[in-house]
């Protein structure tokens, strides 16, 4: 089977429960969501993508990843969803993705690597495809996967049974990025218990919100009586608004504090000071 990938690049995690651990990243192309209120005023979006995918359009400006520039509101990885940054993302078969792996980790082979399957939106059209690259000879060696998802969609039920047998012996995450309104999502749209209750059937899951204000920390709270009330188990991190230094600089020591002051946990985004937060990295 194939899917279609945005970037397919080796780093570190930069968030959340593996913060730090090697890792190859798989990023599927398209989302339900635009997020375009990330670090604008309280019900303002963001035109930089939109702006960006204009340019694109009319003169073909970017002929790979690495060559689009970052954007300081709105969502950082906005050309893994846009439908005019589609001709970027190519659509590979299992055994070409399984085959690029083996050539960016470090010892041609998995070791202690972790597999994080992000987007876009990873669970929204792909989930069929995963068993062919999961079971692919060369993913043997694999013992922990994330799915970095919005928490909006549902798991299918045959790989929702896929999962469960494939966690007898590995780990199998959940980071939830829920979307509360500074990201721009309507409320009913984004918060969905239910559906991240049924992915603690068949892994761990934490929530992931990103915040910048007392308000942001506010909804945060609310969502999280939302979770928990329909019986959400898991972690609750905060996380600074900011995909490029400048922006993230500004309120990160704040969203520390704040975790500080609740008793929640901070999650950093290392890979804004360690890399600029650049395409691939």
């Amino acid at each position: 089977m194939k899917i279609k990938i945005a970037e397919l690049f080796y780093s570190i995690q930069g968030e959340g429960r593996y913060m730090g651990v090697p890792s190859v990243f798989l990023r599927t192309f398209g989302c339900n969501f635009k997020c375009a209120g990330f670090g604008m005023p309280r019900g303002e979006a963001s035109h930089e993508a939109t702006d960006l995918a204009a340019t694109h359009t009319m003169i073909r400006a970017f002929e790979k990843y690495e060559d689009l520039p970052l954007v300081s509101t709105g969502c950082d990885s906005y050309a893994s969803w846009h439908p005019d940054f589609k001709d970027l993302s190519p659509m590979l078969t299992s055994e070409a993705i399984a085959d690029r792996i083996c050539e960016i980790l470090p010892h041609r082979r998995w070791e202690d690597e972790h597999l994080v399957i992000t987007g876009g939106e990873p669970l929204l059209g792909w989930q069929r495809a995963y068993p062919d690259l999961l079971d692919h000879p060369s993913m043997h060696g694999l013992k922990e996967i994330t799915f970095e998802t919005n928490g909006t969609q549902k798991l299918t039920h045959e790989f929702k049974e896929y999962l469960q047998r494939w966690r007898a012996q590995r780990e199998i995450t959940f980071s939830v990025s829920a979307k509360l309104p500074c990201s721009g999502e309507r409320w009913q749209e984004a918060i969905l218990p239910e559906v991240v209750c049924e992915y603690e059937q068949v892994g761990t899951a934490y929530l992931k919100f990103v915040i910048a204000t007392e308000q942001d920390f506010a909804d945060a709270e609310r969502a999280t009586e939302e979770y928990r009330a329909a019986g959400f188990k898991g972690h609750v991190y905060l996380m600074p608004v900011g995909g490029i230094e400048s922006v993230y600089a500004l309120n990160n020591k704040n969203v520390a504090l704040l975790a500080m002051k609740h008793g929640l946990r901070y999650s950093d985004r290392l890979q804004v000071p360690l890399f600029k937060n650049e395409w691939g990295t």
